[in-house]
């Protein structure tokens, strides 16, 4: 049975709603990504001002517009390793009904992860931009088609961050415990996502690393389309990129999915 498209619509909108209902946990989200925006803010002027005004091509509002679009974009694309559903169902046997609907399991948990990060920009992500812009201020640009290719970049962003994350929760068809490689993901993801600092701040040898991996797509390059320091063809260069590893990576999940659905045993057969 091949499903409608409508059915995948509606699991977005499921999503939606049932992220709508963690009202204090986006209350608490946003306080954090204010408090840790600010602590980012200070520690990135502090070394823009120490390289004599402009580090990397950004200066202090280029950098402030940095931190406060990551903060912005932290809660939607997940960046850390939350508890993952088709994780603990992979786990418990579960996925076993999965495999039943006639709907396909990954597009599944994408449709609900996209209505999920889209109600999570409500309470928390452009609240916390708001709070940067009201404070310490930030340069953003001025035209439309940056925010317009921003747009398209972020839900981009989401796919390629839940793709990466639903293939290390794959492995639990082969691994008892999938906690170890979770967290090394994590830590991994975060790092040469751009997170900490910009992914143009690092070495030649780092930088070259990162882009050799979907990370910077899943951060770095949303920012840099939305603040404007990539414009034109370039902002489109870097949105084929990211439609790149949304390809590879969804790829690399069907494969493991389908390989697991293979080995996979519960309970009466």
């Amino acid at each position: 049975m091949r499903p409608d498209l409508s059915a995948y619509w509606q699991l977005t909108r499921a999503g939606f709603r049932k992220q709508a209902n963690y009202r204090l946990a986006m209350l608490a989200g946003l306080t954090t990504n204010v408090v840790f925006g600010f602590i980012r803010a200070a520690i990135l002027f502090a070394a823009v001002a120490a390289a004599g005004g402009e580090l990397s091509g950004y200066d202090q509002d280029g950098i402030s517009a940095y931190v406060w679009l990551s903060q912005g974009l932290l809660g939607a694309v997940e960046l850390g390793f939350a508890p993952s559903e088709i994780g603990d169902r992979i786990k418990n046997g579960d996925i076993a009904i999965d495999f039943t609907r006639p709907v396909d399991v990954q597009a599944t948990y994408l449709a609900a992860d996209l209505g999920r990060a889209a109600y999570t920009f409500i309470p928390r992500g452009l609240p916390s931009v708001l709070v940067g812009a009201l404070t310490v201020g930030l340069t953003m640009p001025e035209t439309a088609l940056p925010y317009l290719l921003g747009v398209v970049s972020i839900v981009l962003a989401v796919t390629v961050s839940f793709l990466c994350r639903y293939a290390v929760n794959v492995l639990g068809f082969w691994l008892v415990e999938t906690r170890g490689v979770r967290s090394l993901y994590g830590v991994t993801a975060t790092f040469l996502a751009g997170l900490y600092v910009p992914v143009h701040i690092f070495p030649g040898w780092l930088s070259a690393l990162a882009h050799a991996t979907p990370f910077p797509s899943i951060l770095q390059s949303p920012i840099d389309v939305l603040s404007g320091r990539v414009t034109g063809w370039d902002s489109v260069q870097l949105l084929v990129i990211q439609a790149f590893w949304v390809l590879v990576i969804g790829a690399l999940g069907r494969v493991l999915t389908t390989a697991g659905r293979r080995k996979l045993e519960v309970q009466g057969g």
